[in-house]
């Protein structure tokens, strides 16, 4: 192929993958919650900057009703707090862990929703036998996702929930 061909063939690869890029909007913001009454779809992401100035930062917010009542949460960092963490010792490492089993996030959905007792949560489909039901509850009550609540009963701790939400969402919904 001779260098004016090559050339040629880059050059339209380019063009051809800008086409791509702003048919599929790759590269801009994305907003997928509703605008604001004031039609700012990015009303969080301007109160943080507002706060964290040039650094940037990261804030995770929710509310969230329960059977229990209300769940208010939030909770944010700067960039470069972030940034200068070790995230492989300590609690990141421990809790993403806890959550990178399907059973666990099966288990942690039921339990978001009510609190639940290791034989309703055993006669989940998939999830196992009594015993692998209390191994993945121990993992997860390592980590702080569950708590129990009485004997063989176990719930998401109120102040974990809207965190836990916040992980699901930034993990990619299947819906």
């Amino acid at each position: 192929m001779a260098e004016t061909d090559t050339a040629a063939a880059i050059a339209d690869l380019r063009q051809r993958v800008s086409a791509l890029e702003a048919a599929s909007g790759a590269g801009k913001p994305v907003a997928d919650a509703p605008p604001a009454a004031d039609g700012d779809a990015f009303w969080a992401l301007t109160g943080l900057e507002a706060r964290t100035g040039d650094d940037g930062g990261v804030l995770y917010t929710g509310s969230v009703l329960t059977p229990g009542g209300p769940v208010r949460w939030q909770y944010g960092a700067t960039a470069s707090e972030l940034l200068a963490d070790d995230w492989s010792a300590g609690t990141v490492a421990t809790s993403l862990s806890a959550l990178g089993h399907p059973v666990r996030l099966r288990l942690l959905q039921v339990l978001a929703d009510r609190p639940a007792s290791v034989a309703e949560l055993r006669d989940l489909p998939d999830v196992g036998s009594t015993g692998q039901v209390y191994h993945h509850l121990a993992q997860l009550q390592t980590a702080g996702w569950v708590r129990q609540t009485t004997r063989g009963h176990y719930a998401v701790p109120p102040e974990r929930l809207v965190p836990l939400l916040a992980t699901v969402l930034a993990g990619g919904r299947t819906a």
